[in-house]
């Protein structure tokens, strides 16, 4: 029996979700064509909905995807890869989008937190995956790149709250990141 070698690809999240107790959408970032209308987006985003959050796992296979998600107090936080992407290398996407917006809002990763602060949620993802690539893991390189770019005003319509809740940039460190 011939097995089936797969290429390496650098293309390793299909999509990052986050969505209330109720299942409903805060926030959704599809990276491929999987669903490429809003209303099958939205079915997928209940059908993962109703078979994680009453569970206590942290991974499933659904419609032929690997799910790694993770709740805290009324949020479920979801990345998704295709059936055969590596499980850790997803759950070290969420575990990194998880403990930056924990830092950015102090330890208090809630609903209503999150939806005040929803730039500083742009932001983060877009440092940690970019187009289904992962290019960041480390959650605290993330918070002070967001913090970087809030301080260099590139975002005008950041409000200051979330100023109030990112550590100061440390530019010698982040540049020096850049280059290494």
């Amino acid at each position: 029996m011939e097995a089936l070698i797969l290429e390496p690809s650098l293309y390793t999240v299909k999509a990052i979700l986050i969505l209330d107790n109720d299942g409903d959408r805060l926030f959704a970032k599809y990276y491929d064509d999987t669903y490429p209308s809003v209303k099958e987006q939205k079915a997928f985003e209940k059908n993962i909905f109703n078979k994680t959050h009453r569970t206590d796992s942290e991974i499933a296979l659904l419609e032929g995807l690997t799910v790694v998600y993770k709740s805290s107090i009324d949020l479920y936080f979801y990345v998704i890869g295709s059936s055969y992407e590596n499980e850790l290398m997803l759950m070290a996407v969420l575990n990194c989008l998880f403990d930056s917006l924990s830092q950015m809002l102090r330890k208090n990763v809630e609903k209503r937190a999150l939806l005040e602060n929803m730039e500083g949620l742009f932001l983060a993802v877009d440092e940690i995956v970019d187009g289904g690539v992962i290019l960041e893991s480390d959650p605290q390189q993330v918070v002070h790149r967001v913090a970087l770019r809030v301080s260099r005003n590139e975002f005008l319509c950041i409000p200051t709250s979330i100023h109030r809740h990112l550590p100061e940039p440390d530019l010698l460190n982040v540049s020096n990141s850049w280059g290494s």
